[in-house]
């Protein structure tokens, strides 16, 4: 196994020679660190069933089912699929999925520790996901708001994004919105936490998922923090050429694994969509905050 760091982008390494189901564990557990250290590591050359991501998956923590049962791949259902393309005629997974700057479950009590994608059917054109490292994010914060941050939580709720499903149709919104608020209520998470491995802070918010910042007390922070916040992240940049902005694109063969606690990232999708399908499993692992 050959790691190296990629060439061009902010952060992130490419994997050479592993193998998802036969590399010994030490193999498992030098890329982990690695992942935990340099965010993003891209396994090349991957031919992996459904079953075997899966197992991958678990090679490295517990794999997590996705809540909402919309999104479950048919013969696995650990796998969170993103599809535009129909299969027999049937819709599989859900399509213009992470079109928002977000971390994975973020707006559950105990956010999920890694993610892995597998894409299945690569644009042509566009294809990628951007990121944002959320740690260097954080140590370039101007120092007044490093200190407005200080000791706060932040509010995290499924409500602004959730995707409405084919049973909501002709449902009165509050009966929906009730509904969300039953199935995953907000959550208050530290503002900036401590990464349990390498300790670095990390700001741990992002546009779609955090709606308010507490203070000490429980109070509501001034109300012009935390869009202040997602501007001088690059969260607003919506030509993507923010210094934190890191554009990770992939081909065919490649898996990426990525930091979950570290990063936000948001789907690159176009107007006119080309066909694509990704596979997604996500881990628990055995650290905590």
């Amino acid at each position: 196994m050959e790691i190296t760091p990629q060439a061009g982008g902010k952060f992130g390494v490419t994997v050479e020679g592993f193998d998802a189901l036969t590399s010994p564990d030490a193999d498992v557990e030098a890329v982990k660190q690695v992942v935990y250290a340099q965010k993003i590591a891209v396994l090349k050359d991957q031919k992996l069933t459904p079953q075997d991501f899966v197992a991958l998956g678990r090679r490295f923590g517990e794999p997590e089912v996705y809540y909402q049962p919309m999104y479950h791949h048919p013969e696995a259902k650990e796998i969170f699929v993103s599809s535009n393309v129909p299969e027999d005629g049937e819709r599989v997974g859900v399509p213009q999925t992470g079109k928002f700057w977000h971390s994975d479950y973020s707006f559950m009590p105990r956010p999920f520790s890694l993610t892995f994608i597998y894409p299945q059917v690569v644009p042509k054109k566009k294809r990628g996901t951007y990121f944002i490292d959320m740690g260097r994010a954080y140590r370039k914060l101007p120092e007044r708001l490093k200190a407005a941050v200080a000791g706060t939580r932040a509010r995290h709720s499924a409500s602004r994004y959730f995707k409405i499903r084919p049973t909501d149709v002709f449902r009165p919104i509050g009966e929906v919105l009730a509904e969300i608020q039953k199935e995953s209520p907000d959550v208050f998470h530290p503002t900036v936490v401590a990464h349990p491995v390498t300790g670095e802070e990390i700001l741990y918010i992002s546009e779609a998922l955090a709606h308010e910042l507490l203070d000490k007390t429980g109070a509501p922070l001034d109300d012009t923090v935390l869009p202040e916040l997602f501007e001088v992240t690059g969260q607003r940049d919506l030509t993507f050429t923010h210094e934190n902005v890191h554009l990770q694109t992939f081909e065919e063969g490649d898996l990426l694994i990525w930091d979950n606690r570290s990063l936000i990232h948001r789907a690159l999708h176009t107007d006119k969509p080309e066909p694509a399908v990704s596979f997604r499993v996500t881990v628990m692992d055995s650290y905590r905050w």
